[in-house]
């Protein structure tokens, strides 16, 4: 069983970055895991922001393409979300999803403030 661990989130401006990181452990990470990230706000559905395959094909929500890079560290089991030119609708609980193993990490916050 795949266990994932987020962290990285906070606090910061408009117009700034933050670094996610989602880091997996367990029996059955043995390669590069496809992984991918979601948020939520209170009273809406969690939404699909940005994924990345075994293969390393990366795939991205319209409104982050451009600021929102997902990337992978094989050497440490983590796959990044580099989240730049962050707004104030990115404001959510973000949460790591590896879908060949239906397991979602703990999830964390970000907050933009204006």
């Amino acid at each position: 069983q795949v266990q994932l661990v987020e962290s990285g989130g906070g606090l910061v401006p408009a117009g700034g970055s933050l670094r996610l990181s989602c880091t997996a452990s367990g029996s059955t990470f043995h390669s590069a895991i496809a992984l991918q990230w979601y948020r939520q706000t209170p009273g809406k559905q969690r939404e699909y922001v940005a994924g990345i395959s075994t293969i390393d094909s990366k795939f991205y929500k319209d409104s982050v393409k451009g600021r929102f890079v997902i990337l992978r560290d094989n050497a440490k089991n983590t796959v990044f979300l580099q989240m730049n030119s962050l707004k104030v609708e990115d404001t959510a609980v973000y949460y790591c999803f590896a879908p060949l193993d239906d397991v979602w990490g703990q999830g964390i916050q970000v907050t933009v403030s204006s």
